[in-house]
């Protein structure tokens, strides 16, 4: 079994770019080559912008490799919370912001011609109780009523029309959403920023940043030192010193996965015979899918700890347990892959993007990375090009998470607090 993430493993290797040079003045500076940074990176280079962009290790090595692969079009907090938190207007501005970011990665697969194995084949949400079904048909009356938009609903009964288990009482499919091979899709943008002139610099963390004035800004790195004159924070869940303003408004909460050994095209067509993208209606939810090689992934946040390979070992012994429950087929199925990941989740668990002290940010995707990410990299360009209309999340205020100082402490806690919920719902 191999602890590296699948995505990364099976795609294309790029250049080493551990070595570049590292000085002078820059138009942009960005901090993280995940989809974040890179999008952004394409994007301001189109518009002529010089930008270098500088990550601690490699080309999508943090969240952007890790995640599941899935580009879906719902809210992190669901839409009837964001309803009763936002109204009804605002909720619906943040929903469609979700499927312009599927159109964004579509857009961007189409014209860099990138190989990723992008296909729109929704999104299957799981009633995990009886009681949940009832919820997700509210959900499905305001999108499919008020909304206009395709989703339907999946009694019990004709549950095996979509899934080969017996474990959920009903689902709510989402026609928009996507899957995609995420690691040849960000090693893809970094190739199509760099072949615009974006250079990547790998193995060059920022230690150091100094204001100069205005957004312009000096970062230090061990190789060398450059002034820019804008600076984008791009690092997800692993933000940190000397970002410390974006580090306290930030949990990097640990999330799990395992991949099994191919499991052939009619064992698949019994799964999951439409390739959604599933996940099912727990607070700490599962989440699956179909690889395009005829894997099952499984992933979840299957315990509230930091990613190591003991950590990993233990979560993926969790995830298997819970994987064979859904689809007992699965018990003598081989585990090939098993990692850990950072999530950056926000205290509300929305997206939150802007300028503090200078320095432009984007972080908080809580779990909806994939597409929210490289939508904002794009939308972040135009932000900072003078356009504040781009950043759908402007007026969202950026909370610090209260005792968070530096390590997440109180990430035991938080996993207490939501398997309690998942008890009472």
């Amino acid at each position: 079994m191999k602890f590296t993430p699948y995505w990364l493993d099976t795609a294309p290797q790029g250049p080493d770019r551990s070595r570049t040079d590292i000085g002078g003045h820059v138009d942009v500076a960005i901090i993280g080559a995940g989809l974040t940074g890179l999008s952004a990176a394409l994007h301001l280079a189109r518009k002529g912008a010089n930008v270098h962009v500088f990550e601690k290790d490699t080309v999508g090595f943090g969240a952007s490799g890790r995640n599941g692969g899935m580009a879906t079009t719902g809210l992190s907090i669901g839409l009837r919370d964001a309803v009763a938190r936002y109204g009804f207007d605002t909720a619906k501005a943040y929903l469609m912001a979700y499927h312009d970011a599927v159109d964004t990665l579509e857009t961007l697969v189409k014209e860099e011609n990138i190989d990723c194995d992008f296909a729109r084949t929704g999104k299957l949400n799981l009633a995990s109780k009886p009681a949940h079904l009832d919820g997700l048909r509210k959900t499905h009356e305001i999108m499919s009523g008020r909304l206009g938009l395709e989703t339907r609903l999946i009694p019990r009964s004709e549950i095996h029309t979509e899934i080969g288990s017996d474990r959920y009482h009903g689902a709510m499919v989402e026609a928009r959403s996507a899957g995609l091979h995420v690691g040849k899709f960000t090693k893809g943008l970094a190739e199509a920023a760099a072949g615009i002139g974006v250079t990547i610099h790998e193995k060059a963390p920022v230690e150091k940043i100094r204001r100069l004035q205005g957004t312009r800004h000096e970062l230090v790195t061990a190789r060398g030192t450059v002034r820019a004159d804008q600076v984008l924070v791009a690092t997800s869940g692993h933000t940190g010193r000397p970002f410390r303003w974006q580090q306290v408004r930030i949990a990097p909460v640990g999330s799990f996965i395992i991949v099994t050994e191919p499991l052939g095209r009619d064992l698949c067509d019994m799964l999951l015979p439409n390739r959604r993208m599933a996940s099912s209606s727990m607070n700490l939810l599962n989440y699956f899918r179909i690889t395009p090689d005829d894997r099952l992934l499984f992933g979840g946040r299957a315990r509230f700890a930091m990613s190591s390979q003991q950590s990993d070992a233990k979560s993926g012994r969790i995830l298997h347990k819970a994987m064979t429950e859904v689809f007992p087929q699965l018990t003598n199925a081989r585990v090939d892959y098993c990692w850990g990941g950072r999530v950056d989740m926000s205290m509300d668990r929305m997206v939150h993007a802007g300028e503090q002290d200078g320095l432009f940010y984007s972080l908080g995707y809580s779990g909806h990375g994939v597409q929210m990410a490289t939508h904002m990299g794009k939308q972040m360009a135009e932000y900072m090009n003078g356009t504040p209309a781009a950043n759908p999340w402007r007026d969202l205020p950026f909370k610090r998470i209260p005792g968070h100082f530096g390590p997440p402490w109180f990430l035991p806690f938080a996993g207490g607090y939501y398997k309690f919920k998942d008890l009472m719902k």
